[in-house]
């Protein structure tokens, strides 16, 4: 533990620890001819760092604006669930080969994401309300709501149970109460106390029957 302290001090000590690393993915502030600058400016209310830009003042650290353009990425980088609350990105000028699925899961308020032009736009054409072809890029508009009723799901979420948007073309269903478990198929509440009554008591079980068993070997020995 004592070696532990000074490792947790340091850490807490470092600039910029608190940092997303997704905005120091590539170096410089977002580029002048990117939608990510253009949506920045226009706001009159963020600030930048890195790569990225942020609501001034605000406590939230929720990224608004990410721009990736021209970084020689040839996957998408990790760190990219990072910026899951933001408004605008941009991939363009990356030799990126594809766009796996899942890749956007989470990015519900993703509205503007320009991607290179061999790219589809995630989720396909349908999961947008305009997608706009330009010199060599990209440009999905408008995150359409999967759950809307006019559109057929490829996956109905069960009875008892909501439609909730989980990023482009995709969906989760959220049980509603008092309904949980397996297809939202159990009512009522969960017993908490009971589950972790007995999850409790077979850890002690456990505990007392290792305890039991070494102290045997102890004493052969």
């Amino acid at each position: 533990m004592a070696a532990f302290i000074p490792v947790l001090i340091l850490s807490l000590g470092l600039p910029g620890a608190g940092a997303a690393a997704v905005c120091g993915r590539c170096p410089g502030p977002p580029q002048n001819s990117s939608i990510v600058a253009q949506f920045c400016t226009s706001r009159g209310d963020t600030e930048s760092e890195g790569r990225c830009c942020r609501e001034r003042g605000a406590r939230s650290e929720h990224i608004l604006g990410l721009d990736l353009s021209n970084c020689s990425l040839r996957t998408l980088p990790p760190e990219l669930d990072e910026a899951a609350a933001a408004i605008v990105l941009d991939l363009t000028e990356n030799p990126l080969t594809a766009l796996p699925d899942g890749s956007f899961r989470g990015f519900t308020h993703l509205q503007h994401l320009a991607v290179p032009l061999d790219l589809d736009c995630p989720g396909g054409s349908s999961a947008w309300e305009k997608v706009t072809i330009l010199e060599s890029s990209r440009l999905c508009q408008g995150q359409q709501n999967p759950c809307n009723g006019s559109r057929e799901l490829a996956w109905p979420c069960p009875e008892n149970s909501a439609c909730v948007p989980d990023g482009p073309g995709m969906v989760q269903c959220l049980c509603q109460s008092p309904f949980h478990g397996y297809k939202c198929l159990r009512e009522g509440v969960f017993p908490t106390f009971l589950f972790c009554g007995i999850l409790g008591a077979v850890t002690l079980c456990l505990v007392l029957l290792l305890w039991g068993t070494q102290r045997r070997k102890a004493k052969t020995l």
